[in-house]
């Protein structure tokens, strides 16, 4: 009978064989057009094996993989036999490229992971694995190729066979399966060996062919993430998007999270159609009996015990090339979902040798690692084991735009639960009401010796002489008090922006207009102060004054103490300062005065700073 379709992914160390192990399955199997076995012989005259086929060029389809001699890009192929239909995602062994291993390993049932007979299990081999199963893999097979290279020999296999069950006592499966092969040779690749007779089990398209992934049904109920708000006209009000687990039907009673508001479904529309009832998979469009506030990132669920939260456990692999560090501020996709998240706290790395918890205070890239991260606004989210899509997500930097971690939620945080925040009677507005003022943060970023403390200083002066209420927030004297246990590493750096936005934000609550003068050198951190504080009430002022000008000003004498090496991690010097994007107001100091100075930014201010 034959089994559904099987999606899986090829994986292992560089050069281990995935890229010729498929080929030699697609050419034995004849599952390949007459053209492209023409091609296939015509290109292997040229080739690395001396005139012989070389199987790996198939899907090797880049011209920088031919000339490497490496998978570099993820190779998706079809193919089917008479007992079986099958995806595979042939994904590249090198680390550089452990990016792209990883989105190939998010698609699949099973993972095929090749290991070398004449070097055994490796470090690229322990990390593909552990990446197989972060990403949800609960099927293994492990493919001990070139065994002409060892002779055939069955008690080298034996000993790979015992590195691989040590190895997987660490990590959760449904199946493994362990199968001596030749990639090259096409050794129990569709036929069983005559050369490894003490091998009777299936051969590897037979076991591919024959295993059943269908996994018990762990997610229950009904959940539906909205990708969509579909309003053609006023008559019409439905919400887009693909059910990803359990069924619903017409007249079923849904709830929308976070917003917890019910209603009833009166239309389901799939591809098109009317339908009475629609399952797991199914990309639809639901119409509710009741206007409710539904958008995208909402989801629809039934008899589900997804959660609503702001806190969780996660287990990521961080894919960026700079560090992972505490305090840092990301994009986390989720879902449909897509909010702002803070990376709380790393509460161990992964050693992925030995499978150990290592204590770390940064992750770098290719690291497995356990961490705490908030989110800035309540997120719909279940356990990964429970509910895929709405238990896995990537991070994405804020300023690159690129995706720097992949993960999965371990389980929620019990502390968010207990966290409510009172509704006071005075609020903010009426504080800004009482002093006749708009509460604003007016944020100066710039180069030590740039101006910024004397420029903040006077712009209190002049808003102090308006009648204002205001607050100074300067960055050696936020250390000598609420920092001053932190240092100038990255991380310490990080966690001083932090404090001092979530104290400029209690202030601006208060009604008062906060200038707060920092280097603040990061970009995401500048962001994230924004953010904390509230985009409309955020005022950034970049002092631009270059980096000569103020080293020779120096008048605290520090650039001449980091340039001894006095100071390490000084901005401009061994500490890089990124340049604001989009800053409200720019200001140069070089060659003005004070009041000049002072007269150009209180002008601009005036619109920001302006009651109604």
């Amino acid at each position: 009978m034959s089994k559904g379709l099987l999606k899986f992914i090829t994986c292992g160390s560089v050069d281990d064989g995935k890229s010729t192990l498929i080929g030699h399955m697609l050419y034995d199997a004849k599952l390949l057009f007459t053209d492209q076995e023409q091609a296939l012989e015509l290109d292997s005259k040229v080739g690395s094996r001396g005139g012989k086929v070389d199987y790996s060029l198939l899907l090797d389809g880049l011209m920088a993989e031919r000339e490497q001699g490496i998978t570099i890009d993820v190779a998706y192929r079809y193919f089917s036999t008479e007992n079986r239909s099958f995806i595979v995602a042939d994904t590249p062994g090198h680390e550089e490229y452990t990016r792209n291993m990883a989105v190939g390993a998010s698609f699949a049932d099973l993972a095929v992971i090749l290991v070398d007979a004449s070097q055994g299990v490796l470090i690229q081999t322990r990390r593909h694995t552990r990446i197989c199963a972060l990403m949800g893999i609960r099927h293994f097979v492990f493919a001990v190729n070139k065994m002409d290279l060892v002779d055939y020999d069955q008690k080298r296999f034996d000993q790979i066979k015992k590195e691989i069950r040590i190895l997987a006592a660490e990590f959760e499966y449904d199946s493994i399966q362990i199968i001596p092969v030749s990639a090259t040779e096409g050794d129990n690749i569709t036929e069983r060996s005559s050369r490894m007779f003490w091998y009777q089990e299936a051969t590897l398209l037979q076991y591919l062919e024959e295993i059943d992934v269908e996994k018990a049904d762990r997610e229950q109920g009904f959940t539906m993430p909205v990708q969509r708000v579909s309003r053609p006209d006023h008559t019409f009000r439905g919400f887009q998007g693909q059910i990803e687990t359990g069924a619903v039907a017409v007249g079923d009673e849904i709830r929308v999270l976070p917003s917890e508001e019910t209603a009833c479904v009166t239309k389901i529309l799939s591809a098109g159609e009317d339908v009475d009832e629609a399952g797991k998979g199914e990309p639809v469009t639901i119409c509710l009996d009741k206007e409710i506030d539904v958008s995208r990132g909402c989801v629809l669920i039934k008899d589900a015990k997804t959660r609503t939260g702001t806190m969780f456990t996660v287990q990521l692999l961080w894919m960026d090339d700079g560090k992972l560090l505490t305090g840092h501020n990301y994009l986390l996709r989720l879902g449909t979902a897509k909010v702002s998240a803070t990376v709380m706290s790393i509460k161990y790395r992964i050693d992925v040798n030995t499978g150990n918890q290592v204590p770390a205070d940064a992750i770098r890239k290719n690291e497995l690692a356990v961490c705490d991260i908030s989110v800035a606004t309540p997120l719909v989210f279940d356990v990964f084991e429970q509910n895929r899509a709405l238990g896995g997500f990537i991070l994405i930097d804020r300023v690159t735009h690129m995706t720097s971690a992949c993960g999965t939620i371990l389980h929620p945080l019990r502390r968010a639960d207990n966290i409510v925040p009172y509704e006071m009677d005075i609020d903010r507005t009426l504080r800004e009401n009482q002093k006749g003022q708009k509460a604003r943060t007016i944020w100066l970023t710039g180069l030590s010796g740039s101006g910024k403390s004397t420029l903040a200083n006077e712009i209190e002066k002049r808003l102090f002489a308006e009648g204002k209420h205001t607050m100074t927030l300067d960055g050696d004297n936020v250390r000598k008090g609420l920092n001053q246990n932190l240092g100038f590493k990255e991380a310490d750096r990080i966690e001083n922006i932090r404090r001092v936005a979530e104290a400029a934000r209690l202030m601006n609550d208060a009604g008062l207009i906060v200038i707060a003068s920092f280097v603040s050198p990061y970009e995401r951190d500048r962001a994230r102060a924004r953010e904390i504080i509230g985009s409309e009430n955020f005022i950034e002022i970049y002092v631009s004054t270059p980096l000569e000008e103020c080293e020779r000003r120096d008048v605290k004498g520090l650039y001449q103490k980091a340039r001894r090496g006095e100071i390490p991690n000084f901005t401009g010097v061994t500490a890089v300062y990124e340049i604001p994007e989009n800053p409200e107001i720019t200001i140069d100091t070089t060659g003005c005065s004070l009041e000049e100075a002072a007269d150009t930014v209180m002008s601009q201010l005036a619109g920001y700073l302006q009651a109604d």
